[in-house]
């Protein structure tokens, strides 16, 4: 086993450099899904404003879905919408 580093070792921020995000997916962390309801969406975008992952796809000021890549599936789109176009579903419903 390799040695591990010391808190002292490890670079200030930790491992990863800055603006890396793009390049790591990261919704495998997800335990619940977003289900996004087109018909019901009445494009306030108040889920694009509050996802911390900026994980809702918006073309032409209309929420269009969501970049399940990087959703890490913790509620907030469907906890702010207003006419509940959004609910959230267990990610083992969507495992074969």
């Amino acid at each position: 086993m390799a040695k591990l580093k010391t808190w002292k070792e490890i670079p200030i921020g930790g491992l990863t450099e800055a603006g890396s995000s793009a390049r790591f997916l990261t919704g495998s962390w997800r335990v619940e899904r977003p289900i996004f309801d087109k018909e019901k969406c009445i494009n306030c975008m108040l889920c694009w404003v509050v996802c911390p992952d900026m994980s809702i796809v918006v073309k032409d000021g209309k929420v269009t879905g969501m970049d399940l890549d990087y959703c890490k599936g913790c509620g907030a789109c469907a906890s702010i919408c207003p006419v509940k176009a959004i609910t959230m579903e267990p990610e083992t419903k969507f495992q074969k």
